[in-house]
């Protein structure tokens, strides 16, 4: 039975901190609820794959809130607009805005492009190793998962070595849930952004936002300045965060499971379809920006009101479906039900899953992000032998706020290397 009581509480504290069994619980009341996000704002929220999947690409979903924004205010409601603080950029843009945004960007995120980048990223996951390798003891947030995405967005954007540390606390401090020191995250991303843009205006290199800007000065405005603003604000931020949390999710999975880990190390061929798998089991993202309805419409049988927001938990979805384990590999599944799906398995053929959304939406820089994971999580498990949970009775502390979901810190233990 579909949940009505809008006081169901998602992306809390406690309720991050124990996620899966909280979303196995609504599953078991139905696909799709009323429901409070952490932020407070009223939603729709999407638990299922193919519901997830209808949802996401639904023509009468807008992902532009502001039709909608006066309305809802008016009625005392709050609203939470996504991409708040990013300016005009493609995450809260509708066709054909969406399409034109999108269209400037795609050819530096194809998969080819991205390939073209694996030597680079190679390198920066060895050089973030040495510095830990001979210690036997790490955090792996702090020093491999988070610097290592911040380093190649940076690198693809042209953002100078010195200032990517100020980026990544104020991309992080951005994708909470609304409050003061988010707000001025957003205000100090978008003020050095703005000033960087003005520089490679004057001075332009061989980076994504000096093409940026010639294809905007070249084609007579296809940007206006507030849209190239948004949409390099939407790049540092969408274009590491994602993948800070999916090597942070799959090392916490590797961790629980290190028979799998194992299994990674002697078959490394192996390690792309094992990231597929990874996005599968626990998303970086535990639910989408909001969409809301251009019209009334009917989802899983319920009817959604014009101007309502629609939220899919990917988290949740991605535990909903998936094909059995390839039985041609060692790990192969005992129990093929719907509730494999909860194990985790490297050994699957093509898992299905939502992480990286569906439809026109679909995340641009989902080529680099599992480039990145497969790369990252190989360098990791063949340089750090014996690497282990420090403690491992502690629990795992997770985001406690935003649509993010990754582990907090991952204190490590390993076999130091020796000079």
């Amino acid at each position: 039975m579909t949940t009505r009581d809008d006081t169901i509480l998602v992306g809390t504290p406690d309720f991050k901190a124990d996620a899966h069994a909280r979303y196995a619980e609504l599953r078991e009341r139905g696909p799709i609820h009323r429901a409070r996000l952490g932020d407070g704002s009223r939603v729709w929220l999407v638990v299922d794959y193919e519901l997830g999947r209808e949802a996401l690409a639904h023509p009468r979903l807008s992902k532009n809130p502001e039709p909608f924004a006066e309305r809802l205010r008016a009625t005392g409601r709050h609203i939470m607009l996504p991409g708040s603080g990013l300016g005009g950029n493609m995450l809260t843009a509708d066709p054909p805005e969406h399409t034109r945004l999108r269209r400037l960007v795609s050819k530096a995120f194809t998969a080819g492009a991205a390939e073209r980048l694996a030597p680079r990223i190679e390198r920066l996951a060895h050089r973030l190793v040495d510095r830990i390798a001979p210690t036997g003891r790490a955090d792996l947030v702090a020093s491999f998962t988070a610097p290592l995405p911040m380093a190649v967005i940076c690198e693809l954007l042209g953002v100078p070595e010195d200032r990517r540390a100020d980026l990544r606390a104020w991309t992080r401090e951005g994708m909470g849930n609304p409050s003061d020191g988010q707000r001025a995250a957003l205000l100090a991303l978008n003020a050095y952004l703005r000033d960087l843009l003005a520089e490679k205006r004057r001075s332009p290199a061989d980076d994504l936002l000096s093409q940026l800007i010639r294809a905007n000065d070249d084609d007579h405005g296809r940007l206006s300045d507030t849209e190239l603003l948004g949409t390099a604000v939407l790049l540092v931020v969408a274009g590491h965060e994602t993948t800070v949390n999916l090597l942070g999710n799959a090392l916490v999975a590797l961790l629980d499971h290190p028979e799998q880990a194992a299994y990674l190390r002697e078959r490394p061929e192996r390690m792309p379809a094992a990231v597929e798998e990874f996005l599968r089991y626990d998303p970086p993202l535990e639910t989408t920006p909001a969409r809301f309805a251009a019209e009334d419409l009917v989802l899983g049988g319920e009817l959604i009101k014009a101007g309502q927001a629609v939220v899919v938990a990917l988290t949740s979805a991605n535990r909903t479906a998936l094909p059995p384990a390839d039985p041609d590999l060692s790990m192969r599944a005992t129990d093929l039900s719907r509730n494999d799906a909860d194990r985790l398995d490297v050994t699957r053929r093509d898992p299905r899953h939502l992480a990286f959304g569906h439809g026109i939406h679909y995340c641009l820089g989902a080529p680099l992000a599992r480039l990145e994971g497969a790369i990252g999580l190989r360098v990791l498990l063949s340089r750090l032998p014996g690497l282990a949970w420090a403690d491992p009775s502690a629990p795992v502390r997770w985001l406690p706020a935003g649509i993010t979901r990754g582990p907090v810190a991952l204190p490590v233990r390993f076999t130091p290397a020796h000079d």
